[in-house]
This record gives C-alpha cells, sequence and structure tokens, in this order.
C-alpha cells in the first residue's frame, strides 16, 4: 500500500529528569493505512501517551517527522496543525472527556461545528452518527445519566463526526468491564469496515490488540513487531 494516512519517521523524544535526559523514543517509525488498525501495546512509562502525542501534533519530536494525510506536522504552523487535527484525525480516550453539562447529541455536535459548520447542520450529523453506533434512543441524555459503555460509544461518534482517516485511541477499553469493552471492539471493526477509518489504539487490552491487524510492542523507545 502506498496511500498512508498516518506516518511517522525515525522519531526521537527526550525528556528532562532533574539532570539527567531521558530518552522516550528512539529513531521509531510506522506507517497506517487507509482502513488498516494497528495495536501499540507496552508497559506503563514507556512513552504510549508520548507516542500518541507525537502521532497528533500536540507534541514536538526532538528529531524525526508525522506526516497525516501527506502532510509534515512539522511544516505547520500552531492553526494549520489544529484544522489538519480536526479534519483528519480523531481521538478516543480512556476517559471520555464529554461536558457534563452538554447533552450526548451536543457533546458529538462540537468538532463539526469547530470545523465551521452550521449548528443545524451539525445535529442532524450528530444524531445520524449516534444511531449508527446504537444510541437513537439516548441522544438527549447527559453523559451523567448514561453508562460507561455508553459514554464511551458517544465519544466514538464525536470522534467520528468529521469522518476522519484516523482515529487515536488511548487505552479506549481500559476502563470498561468485559462486556462493554468487548461491544467497543466489535463497534470499532465495524465502522472501520463500513467507514474504511484507520485507528491506532495504545492498550494494555491483549484482547483488543489480538484483534487488530498489526500488533506492535513499544519497549525502550523502540516498535518492536
Amino acid at each position: 500500500m502506498n496511500s498512508w494516512v498516518l506516518q511517522a519517521n525515525e522519531l526521537t523524544k527526550s525528556f528532562k529528569d532533574g539532570e539527567r535526559q531521558v530518552r522516550v523514543l528512539k529513531d521509531l517509525s510506522l506507517q497506517l493505512a487507509q482502513g488498516q488498525s494497528m495495536a501499540i501495546i507496552g508497559a506503563s512509562g514507556s512513552g504510549k501517551s508520548t507516542l500518541l502525542q507525537l502521532l497528533a501534533g500536540l507534541e514536538q519530536p526532538d528529531k524525526g517527522s508525522v506526516l497525516v494525510m501527506g502532510e509534515n506536522l512539522s511544516n505547520l504552523t500552531g492553526d494549520q496543525a489544529a484544522r489538519l487535527r480536526n479534519k483528519h484525525l480523531g481521538f478516543v480516550f480512556q476517559f471520555h472527556h464529554l461536558l457534563a453539562e452538554f447533552s450526548a447529541v451536543e457533546n458529538v455536535m462540537l468538532p463539526y461545528i469547530m470545523a465551521g459548520n452550521k449548528p443545524a447542520e451539525a445535529r442532524l450529523k450528530a444524531k445520524a452518527m449516534l444511531e449508527r453506533v446504537g444510541l437513537a434512543g439516548r441522544i438527549s441524555h447527559r453523559p451523567g445519566t448514561l453508562s460507561g459503555g455508553e459514554r464511551q460509544r458517544v465519544a466514538i461518534a464525536r470522534a467520528l463526526i468529521n469522518e476522519p482517516a484516523c482515529l487515536l485511541m488511548d487505552e479506549p477499553t481500559g476502563n470498561l468491564d468485559q462486556y462493554n469493552a468487548q461491544q467497543t471492539l466489535a463497534l470499532l471493526k465495524q465502522l472501520q469496515t463500513d467507514l474504511g477509518t484507520a485507528f491506532v489504539a495504545v492498550t494494555h487490552d491483549l484482547e483488543l490488540a489480538s484483534q487488530l491487524d498489526i500488533q506492535l510492542k513499544l519497549q525502550e523507545g523502540c516498535l518492536l513487531g
């Protein structure tokens, strides 16, 4: 495959720990094509979240580059990078980061409105996306009245409303019981098939990892196949 939605080329990232310079990632590279799914597993503190931050352009590498849909994030201004993220990347986290005072549909609408679309159009699209993830009857509910699995589905709908090329997911099943974790995995795989969305999941969940197309282990700053 030669049309990569996401590429990382020789990423290196270090942090200062007192007087020491700790290298978290070492010349790390990966490539993800349209519709592919990738699991990155690793121990706590191995650099998984740092890697996601770099892939999203929220952190800058010391060396190397990240390309999203062929665009080098290092060549973009902050505003340009934000627009690229909003258009091409979606984010799903272990803790859903839904706005408690907003209903499910209002939470899902937000990224679409931020992309410059009209609220009425955003509401229609958000309703359709919530129906797609099985929450047609819960669109007016606030997060506090939803189960953990339902909140994660709202977060997935929000991540997908701009039809991104790729989802970046940080422990997407880490806060769910086994049943809801399995339901979330089944939903993601169905959306991958239906929408052609690629996704990267950093996870401790070996069951989730085993069902994705590519499994990599982050160890001592390197990705191992």
